[in-house]
């Protein structure tokens, strides 16, 4: 059965940085940083070239400009990246409509039953995603291939950049026993650690370990990473998880030590993740508040509604709540990093009959920042405070 199928993974190539190469040609070639330049900004995705010096993704930017010092830093343009990420997922449905995006630039893709539309060749539909992505957008996409989801990300991966990487059955040992453990999925730096202290570095060497052994040392995982080691991966391409929650949130330059000025800041959060909510038809349970207190101490804290909601103003109420818990359980209460999403998607349930129409005020307030940019029209307490340089997500 396993073997039967035909699984792909398309992950694009420094899918941000690739964007803003596009749309300012006197930037390709060049080491470009996606992630404004600050002492509390991170980067969100670097090109190519400034990767050769070192950079990598949630770097701090202070640490990839002194490995880069001529790199190029430029904001996140998220509005853009969705805009081109909506055209890239429109190409994947016109080869299956099992799909399972895991975020905006990388997907899995079961494409089993669209075959014999293909020609019965996986490679042809990998071909004709690279090809066609690149025709519409102009970016380049790495493609894995195989018969499940461990070795299409695999293949992409190995392959990258402009990857093209198609495992089959009898090549998986191959491919996999030289690995690092550490490229297995659900083998993170504890795991692997852990796997090193055991003697086992490479993918080989914990196929062919001793189970028992291997069971005694890390537990129950132990026959899972051995499955994987063998190439095993029994999970099916969901195309039900596309959003599993709609959050928003902002580090600041200067730590916030008032009251008022963090609720403030989580109004204007809370706005935008209110309005991405309706815009994506989506009404949800619960409300998580996330608090990061220097250093790097994150505490999350979580409330759930009575019914599925899309409402900023509900959303604000159940957030400032949190907030203020948490504010109050504090000695010392300040705040590095400040954010508020919700989750646990359902349909709304339905009010009674000569209730008024929901989230009307919303609407408005959603129409209104289309049209003139958002931001346009915020709630007062946003006003208040507005002080200090973000990075925001």
């Amino acid at each position: 059965m396993t073997a039967a199928r035909a699984i792909i993974h398309v992950d694009m190539d420094a899918f941000y940085a690739a964007i803003e190469a596009l749309d300012h040609p006197q930037w390709r070639g060049l080491p470009l940083i996606v992630g404004e330049l600050g002492p509390r900004s991170v980067v969100t995705t670097a090109s190519y070239e400034a990767r050769r010096y070192g950079v990598r993704s949630a770097m701090p930017t202070m640490t990839a400009k002194k490995l880069c010092p001529h790199a190029l830093f430029v904001p996140v343009r998220m509005g853009r990246y969705r805009e081109l990420s909506a055209e890239v997922f429109a190409v994947f449905g016109e080869a299956t409509p099992e799909i399972e995006g895991l975020s905006l630039d990388e997907a899995f893709l079961d494409v089993t039953r669209s075959l014999r539309l293909f020609g019965g060749d996986v490679e042809n539909i990998g071909r004709f995603l690279k090809q066609e992505i690149l025709r519409r957008t102009g970016l380049v996409a790495s493609v894995g291939m195989a018969h499940n989801k461990l070795l299409a990300k695999l293949g992409s991966e190995l392959s990258k950049p402009d990857g093209f990487l198609h495992i089959r059955p009898e090549q998986v040992h191959a491919m996999l026993d030289p690995l690092p453990v550490g490229r297995l999925w659900t083998v993170g730096k504890v795991a692997e650690a852990q796997l090193h202290r055991l003697g086992i570095r490479t993918v080989g060497e914990l196929r062919f370990s001793d189970s028992r052994r291997l069971r005694q040392a890390c537990g129950n995982q132990a026959e899972h990473w051995q499955r994987l080691a063998r190439g095993i991966d029994e999970r099916t391409v969901d195309a039900d998880s596309a959003e599993k929650s709609v959050s928003a949130e902002t580090t600041f330059v200067t730590d916030l030590t008032r009251l008022d000025q963090a609720e403030s800041w989580l109004a204007r959060l809370g706005e935008r993740v209110g309005e991405r909510l309706r815009a994506h038809e989506l009404r949800g349970r619960t409300v998580t508040v996330k608090l990061r207190k220097p250093p790097f101490e994150t505490h999350t804290r979580q409330l759930s509604l009575g019914q599925p909601t899309d409402s900023t103003a509900e959303l604000l109420q159940a957030g400032r709540a949190l907030l203020r818990r948490w504010w109050e359980s504090e000695e010392n209460p300040r705040l590095r990093l400040l954010g508020i999403g919700m989750s646990q998607f359902a349909p709304e349930l339905q009010s009674g009959l000569f209730a008024p129409a929901a989230g009307g005020k919303d609407q408005l307030a959603d129409r209104i920042n289309r049209r003139f940019g958002g931001g346009s029209l915020v709630r007062g307490v946003v006003l208040k405070s507005r002080r200090g340089q973000t990075e925001e997500k």
